[in-house]
């Protein structure tokens, strides 16, 4: 018995080909069922994430397995036999490898990223409830989450922030203690306030309050945030008791000034005010920085933290991939003795 995986990711195919052949989470345990069912595969899983679509089975023979799979791709997402060599295809020791490193996070977008951990397990998982997996596959998937486990916390591949939202909601967390009390304000909903307020957003933050030019614009994002629109005129208002402002508006010049701001920080009694800014031409004047509870961030700062940790993450791989591949070397010894019975038979 052979594993196998084929498949697409992010590193080997655009977004428009991995959509063609994404399995919708509602469709999963379904279309496990039916790659299951093809004659050649007597396991299998499936992983279709944003980021990749692929396909693990055990198989007698790797080339019967990767058939096999083909097959099912043509008859349910019309695959031609032309398109055939858009896909990687790993047996093993590789597949072995591959699904490591992949629950590692090392085949990542973000290197180290851990929510890919989460979406493997649902995956098996799914596959298991279907009966679709058995001795092999159930041995490989155990021993991936046991390796990833132990990468983690071995090695730093996955401590860090490594995006400005990420990096915010740390230096948030690390001045307020927690989040879920905090008054937010979004000033300017552009992509990258946005996304920091939804990491913001997925750490508790709850009380959220977006102004923008476009008020429909402001008031579409607080409700994916369950926060309060405000018109763009009238944000100033709501500074008194305000924890953290995200700006990110294409004014020319600061909207946000010492002047304008010493004031409401003299009232304010030892309660800080986290403001990032995220704008270029600058949203905050420099100056507010010096104000007393005041901790200021721009683009620049927020992502040199970032690109930090993510040279930190890099330093580990080589370290990462050692404790890898003791563990492929003693599947591979386990899965050729596992298949030595079977020859003798045969």
């Amino acid at each position: 018995m052979d594993v196998i995986c084929l498949g697409l990711s992010h590193a080997t195919a655009h977004v428009e080909l991995r959509e063609r052949f994404a399995v919708p989470a509602s469709e999963l345990s379904r279309a496990t069922l039916r790659l299951g069912s093809v004659r050649a595969i007597d396991e299998a899983v499936i992983l279709s994430t944003c980021n990749r679509v692929e396909f693990y089975a055990a198989a007698e023979r790797a080339e019967d397995g990767f058939d096999g799979i083909l097959q099912f791709l043509g008859e349910n997402f019309g695959l031609c036999g032309g398109d055939r060599s858009i896909f990687y295809r790993y047996d093993a020791p590789l597949s072995i490898r591959h699904l490591f490193r992949v629950v590692c996070g090392l085949e990542s977008m973000v290197l180290g990223e851990t929510e890919i951990f989460g979406q493997v397990k649902k995956a098996y998982g799914a596959a298991s409830a279907g009966g679709m997996t058995a001795r092999h596959l159930n041995k490989l998937f155990q021993r991936a989450f046991r390796v990833a486990k132990e990468v983690r916390s071995g090695t730093s591949i996955t401590r860090g922030p490594v995006s400005v939202g990420s990096v915010a909601v740390d230096l948030a967390e690390k001045i307020f203690g927690e989040l879920a009390s905090r008054k937010v304000m979004i000033l300017g909903a552009g992509e990258a306030g946005e996304q920091t307020a939804r990491a913001l957003f997925s750490r508790g933050a709850k009380s959220i309050l977006v102004s923008n030019r476009s008020h429909d614009r402001a008031a579409g994002l607080a409700a994916e945030l369950g926060g309060r629109a405000i018109h763009f005129d009238e944000w100033d208002r709501e500074f008194h008791d305000l924890d953290i402002v995200i700006s990110s508006t294409a004014a020319p010049h600061p909207i946000l000034t010492r002047e304008k701001l010493a004031p409401v920080m003299a009232g304010r009694k030892n309660r800080p005010l986290f403001a990032i800014d995220l704008a270029v031409p600058r949203d905050i004047d420099p100056a507010v920085n010096s104000l007393e509870g005041v901790f200021l961030y721009d683009i620049d700062s927020l992502q040199a933290i970032a690109r930090n940790s993510i040279e930190l993450r890099r330093q580990e791989l080589s370290v990462c991939e050692k404790m890898i591949e003791r563990h492929v070397a003693d599947f591979s010894g386990w899965l050729a003795g596992a298949m030595a019975p079977m020859a003798a038979g045969s």
